[in-house]
């Protein structure tokens, strides 16, 4: 054939670009042959068809049964007819009848393109499915190609050709994508449709949060430490517990990073959103009381029957405990996977509790990890100043507010300023405040200032600006149930 060679070169190019082999690509140009024979003597045609991979010429050989009487004109042939080529022939003989491809006519050169691009589209769906079904969970990045109605359409770096999108109720309603933004996000599930799989990617669902840190910390991507829970409102905060294998490596430090680098960065790809990192326990107790940070809990009480814990916080922590519209409790809810019932001092004292609940206990170790003072980006002067005051880990001076911080000998202004900077970012990480919380900014401030008269540390005074609002959940949380009570007089004396 005159153009034998390149049709197959042609078939080689598309086998190259959809990333298919020899082997695959010879059976691929076959059954178009096979398709366009079927075209021409039938749906029920059988044929041998050779390609020399040399001169790149097809073989083609029709098969026929000869018959006496012919019902099937696609296989048979009847054996009067058969006998004008040779008079040998006899009734159960296969004729072998040489086709040309250039007998091929426009319907049958249209059915072999018709079916190789059928098989085509079949194996690179086959492909895509393979490919991805078992990497759910997994972080994808790619292309934002065109907003459909809601939802994003995305042309992934690894397989452009697959049919990836990021439906509206995966998205972060802060984040806003234009035609051409880069975008990562996690693949959720693969779903079958009647074009071949869809995969869907999510930016709102925890499993993202929980790519972004296996990305990031190194001893989550080899197992060191693992992510126990997550708790997550999109665009607004999520909770994370994790657990170290190896008792020399802090999983909460792991995450957070030298000066916060880690955390950092799955912070500015959630687009601000605050996070929580709390150590996991296996005592329901001791993970719930972690799980309420940055309050400081008095004392918690569980039903395993009801799977219900029971907390009691100090007055001046039911608002940091409560969180904004009740946040705060409502995801360590959701973490603990138990039911959590709120009270302040005042009502649990009512109530007839022991005034020993509110002294601190051996358990207020756990509520967060400490580390040394020279881990954070501080000046040496200012090291050694803190050092000679006698704090030399963070905990230590967690507490501390500006003035304690201006009454250390060698520590100025700006110095205060950093620290004070630096506890807010490892305890409480707050991104920006979109322009729908906005309205809230005069309540803020004067919860701000109630807590500066009140004498509380700078912490603590951050935290309450940002909780001061906070309301009762209602009929959107069921399995929370906070108290909210007027501050006890005298409280000090309790």
């Amino acid at each position: 054939m005159a153009n034998a060679a390149q049709i197959v070169a042609a078939f080689r190019d598309v086998a190259a670009t959809k990333s298919l082999t020899e082997e695959e690509m010879t059976d691929l140009v076959k059954d178009g042959m096979l398709a366009g024979l079927a075209r021409i003597y039938g749906a029920t045609v059988q044929a041998e068809i050779e390609i020399d991979d040399t001169t790149g010429e097809f073989d083609i050989v029709v098969l026929r049964r000869v018959v006496a009487e012919v019902e099937d004109p696609a296989t048979e042939i009847a054996l009067e007819e058969a006998r004008w080529d040779d008079d040998g022939f006899e009734v159960g003989d296969v004729m072998e009848i040489p086709v040309d491809f250039t007998e091929f006519g426009r319907n049958a050169v249209m059915a072999v393109k018709q079916r190789i691009e059928q098989r085509v589209r079949e194996n690179e769906r086959d492909r895509i499915r393979d490919e991805f079904e078992g990497e759910v969970g997994e972080l994808l990045s790619g292309e934002v190609q065109q907003t459909e109605r809601g939802k994003l359409v995305v042309m992934l770096n690894r397989a452009r050709d697959a049919d990836a999108i990021i439906p509206w109720k995966d998205q972060n309603p802060r984040e806003r994508f234009r035609q051409g933004d880069p975008i990562r996000a996690v693949l959720k599930k693969v779903e079958e449709t009647p074009r071949g799989p869809r995969l869907i990617l999510s930016r709102g669902d925890p499993l993202f949060v929980s790519a972004l840190f296996k990305l990031e910390v190194p001893e989550i991507h080899q197992g060191i430490v693992e992510i126990r829970g997550i708790a997550r409102e999109v665009g607004g905060r999520t909770k994370i517990a994790v657990y170290s294998r190896d008792e020399s490596v802090d999983p909460v430090g792991a995450c957070v990073g030298l000066k916060g680098s880690r955390v950092q960065a799955v912070v500015s790809e959630l687009g601000g959103e605050r996070i929580d990192i709390v150590p996991w326990h296996p005592d329901t107790e001791v993970y719930a009381r972690r799980a309420l940070a940055p309050a400081r809990v008095s004392k918690v009480v569980s039903d395993t029957e009801r799977q219900v814990i029971t907390a009691i916080v100090g007055e001046d922590q039911l608002s940091l405990a409560i969180g904004r519209n009740g946040q705060n409790v409502r995801l360590a809810s959701q973490l603990i996977g138990w039911q959590i019932d709120l009270y302040g001092s005042r009502e649990w004292l009512e109530r007839g509790a022991d005034l020993s609940l509110f002294k601190a206990s051996e358990e207020d170790e756990y509520e967060t990890a400490d580390f040394p003072l020279s881990e954070l980006d501080l000046q040496a002067a200012t090291l050694a100043a803190l050092s000679a005051a006698g704090y030399d880990t963070f905990l230590q001076v967690i507490d501390l507010d500006r003035r304690d911080f201006l009454g250390i000998e060698g520590l100025g202004e700006k110095d205060a300023d950093r620290l004070l900077q630096l506890i807010d970012e490892l305890t409480v990480i707050e991104g920006e405040v979109g322009a729908a919380e906005g309205a809230d900014s005069e309540d803020e401030s004067a919860a701000e200032e109630g807590a500066e008269a009140a004498g509380e540390n700078e912490v603590a005074a951050d935290a309450a600006d940002d909780t001061s609002d906070a309301e009762v959940p209602g009929d959107d949380a069921p399995d929370v149930e906070v108290s909210e009570e007027v501050p006890l007089e005298g409280e000090g004396e309790a």
